[in-house]
């Protein structure tokens, strides 16, 4: 008797008919194929048998088949697809490779937000190579060339709490590309400003410092949104190795952009960079997946299966215009611990970004190229280590240790590895061996961005921008301390060293606060 087939037709012979179903060829192979390539060749194909209780499957239009006859598809499939495609035992969507990641729509997301962290510190760092030829042309004292430099920090204390707000209530694509576009202009104007007068020249560079106080939030808020948070501590490793290769860039290209087109000719060139990435980013980004055009249907379903809650819950909460609860917020040690060690990180930072060709130049007797070359190795290492660091940090995580061990593990490493390194520092007595131990002191401070800046977005993911705001605005008086203090501190007793003495025990102190009071579960704040 003839047994019926469910399909009187196949699709690529409608006039054959099946008598009774055959054993498919592909059925030893079964073990093999994704579950639901499975389905929809034993759905399909002639001769094949149908799994028990398939899961329907909606078709879309496909590609034309034989005899003119359309072949149904059961999901959107593209050359972007391919790296999610592969499915687990249990129809979820597995981790994907690395190739897969750093081919990835989000990989695309965070590589423009390297490329603009990359603008912001090269922007930033042109004036503390070219403040030694301009001190010299204006009669600067090294007091005083300290006040010029710290400068940009007076607008950078300003806008960080104002811009993680609106990071928080608007999305990072529009906050970041607004102040990317401000800053670039900042930077362009700086060699009209310094012809023009002193004062214009400080208040270019404030507005500088009130445009770039916005990147850190936004690129931690667009971290949070694109990447789910056993690969959040990579992103953030990828973006900020484009912050510090900023260093590196502009401590190296400075000087040759100084000697072809004049003391002001890097600030021109930077300032149009970031003109150019400012079209490039509106045209080719978006706040979340969800509103992402050319994003894959696999790699927007792996997203959103990892995340704890949907991208859509969080975008109702982000438009909710409710004002931030300062008070609660600085109620809770956790807080306080994100604070100090943005402090103690931004002291570091910016006095060794401020003054080490000027370290180099007076300490070791090195010419203005080659300072900016001892100085500008280190940020390259830093960029490459800090990648390495965010991996570790996500392998520990999925093998199995807690989110706040790891943190602590990071940022110790973040901390007390430079202030060792600094003593080392101190006691060098070439310029190679005082490279070789800023290089190792800068290395391991990109641990922090495994440890405070990452956990930033887990103790408060709903005010991750505001709260980055605050940690900002504490480390940002703590760089105007540290690189004003520097120039008087010199002046007063004569010696790099004391300071650096001084910050490496900063360090010690700041790791002992953090690994007390952090913490990587969610505080609440409500």
């Amino acid at each position: 008797m003839d047994i019926p087939h469910p399909f009187r037709q196949s699709i690529f012979n409608p006039s054959r008919s099946f008598k009774k179903p055959k054993i498919s060829r592909l059925e030893p192979h079964r073990a093999r194929l994704p579950p639901r390539l499975w389905e929809f060749r034993s759905r399909n194909c002639p001769g094949s048998l149908s799994p028990p209780n398939p899961v329907r499957i909606q078709p879309t239009p496909g590609p034309i088949g034989l005899n003119g006859i359309t072949v149904p598809s059961p999901v959107r499939a593209s050359s972007r697809d391919a790296g999610f495609s592969s499915l687990s035992e249990g129809g979820r969507l597995q981790a994907p490779s690395f190739v897969e990641f750093i081919t990835s729509e989000r990989v695309k997301i965070v590589a423009m937000l390297a490329l603009a962290l990359t603008l912001c510190n090269a922007d930033r760092v042109v004036m503390s190579v070219a403040i030694l030829p301009l001190s010299m042309t204006h009669g600067w004292s090294r007091s005083f060339a300290g006040i010029v430099q710290s400068s940009f920090l007076w607008g950078y204390l300003i806008s960080p709490i104002a811009g993680g707000t609106l990071v928080d209530y608007y999305g990072g694509k529009i906050v970041m590309g607004c102040g990317v576009a401000l800053w670039s202009l900042a930077t362009f104007l700086t060699p009209w400003a310094a012809e023009t007068s002193l004062l214009a020249l400080l208040a270019t560079r404030a507005l500088l410092g009130v445009a770039e106080g916005v990147a850190l939030p936004c690129m931690n808020k667009m971290v949070a949104r694109w990447f789910p948070p056993t690969e959040r501590a990579r992103a953030v490793g990828i973006a900020m190795a484009g912050f510090t290769l900023g260093n590196a860039i502009g401590l190296t290209l400075s000087p040759i952009l100084m000697s072809q087109g004049g003391i002001f000719g890097p600030f021109v060139i930077f300032g149009l960079s970031g003109f150019l990435w400012v079209l490039v980013w509106f045209s080719a980004t978006s706040n979340s997946p969800d509103q992402h055009p050319q994003i894959s249907k696999y790699e927007l379903d792996y997203i959103l299966n990892e995340q704890k809650k949907s991208i859509k819950m969080d975008a109702k909460t982000e438009t909710s215009r409710v004002i931030p609860p300062f008070k609660r917020l600085l109620s809770k040690l956790p807080t306080w611990s994100l604070i100090i060690a943005n402090a103690m990180h931004s002291w570091g930072f910016f006095v060794i970004l401020s003054w080490m060709p000027i370290y180099f130049n007076s300490v070791y007797h090195v010419d203005l190229r080659q300072a900016a070359w001892f100085s500008a190795v280190p940020w390259s290492v830093m960029a490459f280590v800090g990648y390495l660091a965010g991996m570790w940090s996500d392998m520990l995580i999925r093998g199995g240790t807690s989110i706040t061990l790891t943190r602590k593990i990071m940022q110790s490493i973040g901390f007390i590895g430079p202030g060792i390194a600094l003593i080392g520092l101190t006691s060098a007595r070439s310029p190679s061996i005082a490279s070789a131990w800023l290089t190792l002191a800068v290395g391991l401070k990109s641990f922090s961005h495994s440890g405070f800046l990452v956990n930033i977005q887990e103790i408060a993911p709903k005010y991750s921008g505001v709260l980055h705001g605050m940690a900002n605005t504490g480390g940002t008086l703590a760089a105007i301390v540290g690189t004003v203090g520097a120039g008087f501190f010199v002046e007063l007793v004569g010696s790099f060293r004391g300071f650096l003495l001084i910050t490496s025990l900063l360090y010690f102190l700041a790791a002992l606060f953090w690994n007390i009071f952090s913490t990587g579960e969610r505080v609440n704040f409500e």
